[in-house]
């Protein structure tokens, strides 16, 4: 009887000598490659677009978030220390 998980076959597995010589394994991992790529979906140039403007208006808000922020902290630093501005 057999543990839960536990393998059916007794013999000890020697990795190196499993897996071929290198230009095969090389062509394997290139076909493997190229088949993921085929699974890709790539988004339309609408969906792309939109992306972009997300991402842009994104990034700007945060710019200007973290500008506000910063330019508040130094007058504040500036009021607390005594720099007079």
């Amino acid at each position: 009887m057999t543990e839960v998980g536990a393998s059916r076959d007794s013999r000890p597995t020697n990795k190196r000598s499993d897996k071929g010589n290198p230009l095969s394994r090389l062509s394997l991992f290139i076909s493997q490659i190229l088949d993921e790529l085929r699974k890709v979906v790539r988004p339309t140039r609408s969906e792309l677009w939109n992306y972009t403007l997300v991402v842009i208006v994104f990034v700007t808000v945060m710019m200007a978030l973290v500008s506000g922020m910063d330019f508040g902290f130094s007058k504040l630093v500036g009021l607390v220390f005594g720099n007079g501005e």
